[in-house]
């Protein structure tokens, strides 16, 4: 069976992996924090699931790339450079990065790519998110991920067409721009909302989670697809056959 490790195994979407792994069918190879060493976990695994931090994340793909064993990386809140650093270990290592696990996420995205691509500028993209009080990253990576699948169905990177919130006079709305907003309270596991609103008439696409277990099903599931790929950055929509 496939040997899953898991970075940020002491979390609360690492204790929910743990859990699931057996009943998909594989099993844990053993789990990681900020206290353990990356190497030697890369070392045991067949593949490697990341839902730690984002400062983590260089120590934990090196470790990955230097095992050469595939990563899924559910992390948030990455930078640019990390980006690029992702881009850069691909050339060695399968790695799946995504903003959202979860399979209901990865249909809604390319759904709302295929929306923007079919409706005009005229139409107004708004992306609307809420979490619980405790996430610390905001836009989450899933209405970016949601974002940039909309400006992808309109031909543009989403840094192109970005809109983050808005406060006092801003002015009349720009045809064709992206908006983001992000709502914090309660114990909410992640709501989704993307408008596209038009002259008297309003589409709205949305998931809803109820609780972390489907984002745990997706990384476990997402994993076993990884495992044994040949090098190169993937997309969940590869693991649906988007």
């Amino acid at each position: 069976m496939t040997a899953i490790g898991i970075y940020g195994s002491a979390g609360r979407m690492g204790r929910a992996i743990a859990e699931m792994i057996q009943d998909e069918g594989a099993v844990l190879a053993g789990g990681c924090d900020s206290q353990d060493d990356p190497a030697a976990l890369a070392a045991r695994a067949d593949v490697l699931v990341d839902f730690s931090i984002a400062g983590a994340l260089d120590a934990h793909l090196a470790a990955a790339r230097v095992a050469r064993t595939p990563i899924v990386i559910g992390t948030t809140g990455l930078s640019v450079a990390q980006h690029a650093a992702i881009d850069a270990a691909a050339a060695d290592i399968a790695v799946l990065q995504t903003g959202n696990t979860s399979l209901g996420i990865t249909l809604l995205a390319n759904l709302v790519r295929e929306a923007a691509a079919r409706l005009g500028p005229e139409w107004d993209i708004e992306v609307v998110e809420m979490h619980h009080r405790h996430k610390v990253d905001a836009p989450s990576g899933t209405a970016l991920l949601l974002g940039e699948a909309a400006a992808a169905g309109r031909g543009h990177e989403l840094s192109e067409l970005r809109v983050d919130g808005r406060a006092g006079l801003v002015g009349a709305r720009t045809e064709g721009t992206i908006g983001l907003a992000a709502l914090r309270g309660g114990s909410v596991a992640g709501d989704h909302e993307v408008i596209f609103a038009g002259e008297g008439e309003r589409l709205t696409l949305g998931h809803f989670a109820q609780d972390r277990s489907i984002f745990a099903r997706g990384a476990v599931r997402a994993a076993l697809w990884l495992a044994g790929r040949t090098p190169g950055r993937y997309r969940m929509g590869d693991v649906l056959g988007l």
